[in-house]
This record gives structure tokens, C-alpha cells and sequence, in this order.
């Protein structure tokens, strides 16, 4: 990553997300703040492949 920019943000998952996301940063001895970071990391791929919401207004309509 390049430079270390240490922003502060808040982010809300709901009560269930959160809850697993506590349970698996707990059984990895890991912060959630690094499960967060290595979820996206393995999974920004996958999400740029999602249709972005200006695609999905600009699709022509189909009557």
C-alpha cells in the first residue's frame, strides 16, 4: 500500500455482519479493523465486476 495514510472512519455493519465479524477476528487474534482490510483486499476484484449504479441508470429500457 502505498504511504501510510491512517484515516479515521466509521463504518456500520449490521448487528448479524458484525457480530461474525467480531467472532472471526476473535478466533484469528486479528482486530476487526484487519479482517475488514484483508476481506476487501481478497474481495475488490469480485466487487469491480458489479455493476456500478450510473450502468445500471443508463441501461436503455426495454418496453
Amino acid at each position: 500500500m502505498p504511504g501510510n495514510d491512517n484515516r479515521k472512519q466509521s463504518l456500520y455493519f449490521p448487528v448479524e455482519m458484525l457480530s461474525e465479524i467480531q467472532r472471526e477476528a476473535l478466533r484469528q487474534d486479528r482486530s476487526l479493523s484487519w479482517i475488514v482490510q484483508h476481506a476487501w483486499r481478497l474481495a475488490r476484484n469480485e466487487i469491480r465486476r458489479l455493476p456500478s449504479m450510473n450502468d445500471v441508470l443508463e441501461r436503455p429500457r426495454e418496453d
